[in-house]
């Protein structure tokens, strides 16, 4: 756990550093989905024991972020551009906040295999969120961001989603914007 505005820093300067500099501290940065999953439990019992949200809320917190972290991991098996893994950090202050990023192919790239037709970010994230595709096709899924989606907008959470130059700000409604920043893989912000 860290300070909100470290972590967003931290996490910032992880996913558009060069590769070379593309350094996490240890605590942050999962190379393996078996890191991330331990890492996960152990927000998930910090979370139960500390009580500062409802257990319902804790167990969708925790459900979510794993749906994010391991998409992360699923769509970039064997094709991370550079640096592997994903960053994953919690802050709670007033409210709970957890980052998730990868410098994975993105969204677009995904989904593009799936549906050619894809032709920018913004497209390529509207798709992600309202539609039932999967970029692991033929395999019967696509129903994870959707999920998050849902449990967003009932549970009066919040999630900024950014993928490429594309921002989808989601609460009760769902709004997707360009964005002058390019973020190669995807940057995922849950406020509770």
């Amino acid at each position: 756990m860290d300070n909100k505005n470290n972590l967003k820093k931290i996490a910032s300067e992880w996913i558009t550093a060069s590769p070379e500099k593309a350094q996490a501290e240890n605590e942050y940065y999962c190379q393996t989905r078996d890191i991330f999953q331990a890492r996960l439990d152990r927000m998930l019992h910090y979370l139960l024991k500390e009580k500062s949200i409802s257990e319902e809320n804790t167990y969708i917190v925790s459900a979510m972020a794993g749906e994010i972290g391991n998409n992360s991991f699923d769509h970039n098996l064997g094709k991370w551009p550079d640096v592997p893994g994903i960053f994953f950090g919690y802050a709670i202050s007033e409210k709970l906040e957890i980052i998730l990023a990868d410098r994975g192919q993105g969204i677009l790239a995904t989904l593009q295999k799936v549906k050619p037709e894809l032709k920018s970010d913004s497209a390529a994230l509207e798709t992600a969120f309202l539609e039932r595709i999967s970029g692991r096709a033929p395999e019967r899924r696509g129903n994870g961001l959707k999920f998050v989606k849902e449990n967003i907008k009932s549970q009066k959470m919040h999630l900024t989603f950014i993928s490429g130059n594309a921002q989808a700000k989601l609460n009760d409604k769902m709004e997707i914007v360009e964005t002058e920043n390019i973020i190669a893989g995807c940057l995922a912000i849950i406020t509770l």
